[in-house]
């Protein structure tokens, strides 16, 4: 039988361009192009103390420093973050309202955004890998330098707690607690 074409190059190329399907459809084809493929960090890792438990270890955490706000008299804006590895790619955060979250302005005062303070403070710690307003640099744009947050190196990564809305010194106390919180659960 002859096989004829309104396009004859094509009948020379037809077996390559089969071959050439199979082999990328084939899944030996499929797993050396996903070894050769650059992977983008982790955001939900496989093991088992990883960011997949940060919800629920995030929630603990963050009552807990609820429960220590008011035993200080102090109400604000509870941040908790973690992320994996040495140095932040990427992170998960949670926050809560523990009163108010916010000053409002008045004559004499434009009013604090508590939690824009909260969040600037883990920033500055995911940079610094220390506890916020450690001075270890200067302050850069976007962050107050403001002590009230703390960091712990965890077992696949860093732990994160910042409140904002009392005194430096109880916003520590507040911000102790999440970490240790976070700590014994990731």
């Amino acid at each position: 039988m002859q096989i004829t074409s309104r396009f004859p190059s094509l009948l020379y190329r037809a077996p390559s361009l089969a071959l050439a399907l199979l082999l990328l459809l084939s899944p030996a084809a499929r797993l050396t192009a996903n070894a050769q493929t650059p992977k983008a960090p982790a955001v939900d890792s496989d093991s088992p103390d990883s960011a997949k438990n940060f919800d629920a270890a995030a929630n603990a955490a963050l009552q807990g420093m609820r429960q220590r706000a008011t035993e200080l008299g102090i109400g604000g804006v509870a941040v908790v973050a973690y992320f994996e590895g040495d140095s932040i790619q990427s992170w998960s955060s949670k926050m809560l309202v523990v009163g108010r979250l916010k000053d409002n302005p008045s004559p004499t005062d434009k009013g604090s955004n508590l939690l824009a303070i909260a969040y600037s403070k883990a920033a500055e710690m995911a940079d610094t890998l220390k506890d916020s307003g450690s001075q270890v640099r200067p302050s850069m744009t976007g962050e107050v330098g403001w002590t009230g947050g703390v960091i712990l190196r965890g077992k696949t990564g860093y732990l994160i707690a910042a409140f904002s809305g009392g005194k430096s010194e109880d916003d520590v106390k507040v911000s102790r607690v999440g970490v240790e919180v976070l700590k014994s659960r990731l």
